[in-house]
């Protein structure tokens, strides 16, 4: 695992850690498609990232600034439109990347200039929170194609911003801007043009100050209630609590709040699932 500013995964997506936080770049120019390649990248950087206990908060961004992601590299469509080749030579092996972001234990900030469209939109929404600068793009145009989004958009985007909008998203595939997204809830923060990747970077700065397990078990349990009935997610979620609270952060928690002093949470008790 590299420490302090080494980059890794040169060629296609870069990797720097400074202070516990991690930022994650996609470098394809000039936008930064995805290519199969950028997805093996991707879920080599991700595998590492999980395993290094000095990683607290990751900031994934695009390189160059004229994209986070412009989506998916359409040259490589030619090979898979023969009836069964799609999902095993592209979508299987993107969508198990793209889970492993969207269930990342620890936390994650995309940080978006410029154009987030298509599978690049994918990627943002299995970030926990994404900033966008004020110029930035966000749209789902792989209707014009004649196909439509196929590595979670459906279901993630649709999650942030309601069933209504998402069809409007993905059926027109036209491009909103980054006021129509913080207005719609894609988007949780937009900052001026050029901010986007140091206002990501300060965000998991703190992000990496808080309880690491806790994080993690509260995103599991804000997951619960897409997947549950309340009764259900309810039950499910006192497990976690139960983690929670029986755990060393919880007594460093406790005793810092009592003494007054910031709590100094170390390394998390456990991986994540």
């Amino acid at each position: 695992m590299t420490t302090g500013a080494e980059p890794m995964h040169r060629a296609l997506v870069q990797c720097e850690i400074q202070q516990g936080v991690a930022t994650v770049t996609l470098n394809n120019p000039p936008v930064n498609v995805v290519t199969v390649g950028l997805t093996a990248a991707l879920g080599d950087v991700l595998d590492a990232l999980h395993r290094d206990t000095e990683v607290r908060a990751v900031v994934l961004t695009g390189a160059g600034g004229k994209a986070f992601c412009a989506g998916s590299d359409i040259h490589e469509f030619h090979g898979l439109m023969a009836p069964g080749q799609v999902v095993p030579r592209k979508l299987r092996r993107q969508n198990e990347v793209y889970f492993q972001l969207d269930r990342f234990a620890k936390p994650t900030v995309a940080a978006v200039s410029g154009l987030a469209y298509g599978g690049g939109l994918e990627i943002a929404v299995c970030c926990d929170l994404i900033v966008a600068d004020d110029r930035a793009r966000f749209a789902l145009p792989e209707i014009a194609l004649g196909v439509f989004p196929s590595s979670g958009g459906p279901m993630r985007v649709t999650r942030r911003i309601g069933e209504g909008r998402a069809k409007e998203m993905m059926l027109l595939g036209e491009p909103i801007d980054a006021a129509t997204a913080l207005a719609w809830g894609l988007v949780n923060r937009v900052v001026p043009a050029g901010g986007a990747l140091t206002a990501a970077r300060s965000i998991a700065a703190r992000l990496a100050q808080r309880a690491p397990q806790a994080m993690a078990l509260c995103k599991q349990a804000i997951g619960l209630g897409f997947d549950y009935s309340l009764d259900d997610a309810m039950a499910k979620s006192f497990e976690l609590s139960d983690r929670a609270f029986s755990s060393a952060e919880c007594r460093e928690g406790v005793r810092a709040f009592f003494a007054k002093e910031t709590p100094r949470f170390g390394a998390p008790e456990f991986k994540g699932d």
